[in-house]
């Protein structure tokens, strides 16, 4: 999502990082050094990671995950490999909705670690495997799952691309990729405010929940640095993916973008 405010953004010539250097908020990166960076900021988030969410959207994340999971169309043929599975609500839905086997992954131990634990907690211990992936190397076969999700997940990959060009490759044929992810704000009135949360409301509050003011702040920026709905969607395309359509959330706010694999 790009912000109308240019004191919260970064111009558009200071923020192009060079070939071998990547976005880490509005700072820019070697490529090598963001997954240390990210592992870090989940690390320090993880166990408060549910409240992050429900403040970053104000709780409406569970509404657009319900849409998410809805969109997949769970099914007891199909099976799901959930990317950034995070603290599992992708992969609970899809289990709950009568989705077949599922593989939830997450590149982070710890952020998977409590999704284990919330799966247990809900009687989840059959059709479901856990385990640690750099969605950038997908450790499967080729054309070996019906759907690939990927929740909050994508812009903290160092290559977005190649982690679209994986999820087509693990998909069989007729299979689904979909990405759930913040992105551009297209009511202009919404802007401001928006802004204004993400930027002041939202690292104080992660300072005074949290004690981490650097890692909000992080994930603040990591939403503006995000490709807007247009661009992502170019990207499926360029990835091989057919049918690419997106669906806008809370104007703009979030967007689900989807492709086939055919």
């Amino acid at each position: 999502m790009v912000m109308t405010d240019n004191s919260f953004a970064p111009s558009p010539v200071s923020s192009a990082p060079h070939a071998e250097e990547t976005d880490f908020g509005f700072r820019s990166v070697r490529k090598e050094e963001k997954k240390p960076l990210v592992r870090a900021v989940f690390d320090s988030v993880a166990g408060k990671y549910d409240v992050m969410n429900d403040l970053m959207s104000l709780g409406i994340h569970r509404v657009w995950k319900r849409i998410f999971v809805t969109e997949l169309g769970p099914q007891p043929g199909l099976s799901l490999l959930d990317l950034a599975g995070g603290t599992g609500d992708i992969t609970f839905g899809w289990l709950k909705g009568g989705g077949g086997p599922a593989i939830m992954t997450d590149i982070n131990a710890s952020m998977l670690s409590v999704g284990r634990d919330r799966a247990l907690s809900r009687g989840f211990v059959s059709d479901l495997s856990f385990c640690v992936v750099d969605a950038e190397a997908i450790p499967l076969k080729d054309m070996s799952v019906d759907r690939v999700s990927i929740a909050f997940g994508l812009r903290n990959c160092t290559d977005k691309l190649a982690v679209i060009r994986e999820a087509r490759r693990v998909l069989r044929p007729g299979g689904r990729f979909m990405c759930l992810e913040f992105s551009r704000v297209q009511v202009a009135a919404l802007s401001p405010v928006y802004d204004a949360w993400s930027f002041k409301v939202l690292p104080a509050m992660g300072n005074l929940i949290a004690k981490d003011r650097d890692s909000y702040q992080y994930l603040a920026e990591s939403i503006r640095m995000f490709p807007d709905q247009e661009t992502l969607a170019d990207m499926f395309r360029e990835a091989g993916l057919s049918h690419v359509r997106y669906q806008s959330l809370s104007g703009g706010i979030a967007a689900i973008h989807s492709g086939w694999r055919l």
